[in-house]
């Protein structure tokens, strides 16, 4: 029968070996790819929902005020829904990838393989780690052609809101404020024979004060800065994956190395064994 003193030892074993366990579970997280990969979710999730919704709220401001004809604007329609649905791919391949790029990571982790006395690299490991390394640097690429172009809605929403604020400004002392007009056409939104195409005055108060410009005009900002967040993250994602596939690279070598030395110290002791029995033998 165990006495207490031994039941108290036997309870802090059994609580330093959880400690212990989960130092050594913790210690095999990557938490930079975690890092990377939260912020690509957060900034594809920025980028698709805020959008989505500013796409749609763009084509009510341009059918109530801009382009009354359905027919003047059913192309620009057709573009901001084949939009949407990009949107949605986007979504869902980036969702899938950067779970694909943080499991990478944890198999990668040299905390990880600490774990695996056995765990060799091989050949189609270290080719797929490169395959990655291409493939985020290609959408590294053309996230930074998504930055640019996200920032175009930004820059026409802003010319009209500055536009409206400059007739509110007390400090502008416009006597004629209807010569003041903000024309889309000349953007190439619509065609040039859209009616009306354009809007002054008091008009262009009354859409600057509007829900739906209020509202797209800051969820283009957030969808702007959401693609900027997901090329940083791509970029940090870029810079683990090189890491990882050079400590590949030196690990397979070491491995090749490993495995050289011991078949010549192996040589070594047959020749060795062979001359001591050859030297039994003669003696």
């Amino acid at each position: 029968m165990e006495t207490p003193s031994e039941e108290n030892q036997d309870q802090r074993q059994d609580k330093r070996g959880c400690f212990e366990c989960c130092i050594k579970c913790l210690g095999g997280v990557p938490y930079a790819s975690l890092v990377a990969t939260i912020l690509c979710f957060s900034g594809v999730a920025l980028f698709c929902g805020c959008g989505h919704v500013a796409l749609t709220g763009t084509v009510t401001i341009l059918e109530t005020h801009f382009s009354k004809v359905t027919s003047d604007h059913a192309m620009l329609t057709d573009v901001i829904q084949l939009m949407q649905y990009v949107i949605y791919g986007i979504a869902s391949f980036f969702f899938l990838y950067g779970i694909i790029l943080l499991a990478e990571g944890f198999y990668t982790t040299s905390a990880v393989k600490e774990l695996h006395s056995e765990f060799k690299t091989t050949i189609c490991g270290r080719c797929i780690s490169g395959m990655f390394v291409f493939l985020t640097y290609i959408l590294g690429v053309a996230w930074l052609g998504v930055f640019g172009f996200s920032a175009v809605p930004v820059f026409l929403f802003y010319n009209m809101w500055s536009t409206c604020a400059t007739m509110r400004s007390p400090m502008a002392n416009l006597t004629n404020i209807d010569s003041i007009c903000v024309d889309v056409r000349q953007y190439g939104i619509i065609p040039w024979n859209a009616t009306p195409g354009k809007a002054c005055g008091s008009t262009l108060g009354d859409i600057c004060n509007t829900s739906e410009f209020y509202l797209s005009y800051h969820l283009y900002i957030v969808a702007c800065a959401g693609a900027g967040a997901t090329v940083i993250a791509l970029i940090h994602f870029l810079m683990i994956l090189s890491a990882n596939w050079a400590y590949l690279k030196d690990a397979s070598q070491m491995h090749a190395y490993q495995d050289i030395k011991m078949k010549e110290e192996r040589e070594l002791q047959d020749i060795t064994s062979r001359s001591k029995e050859c030297l039994n033998s003669y003696t």
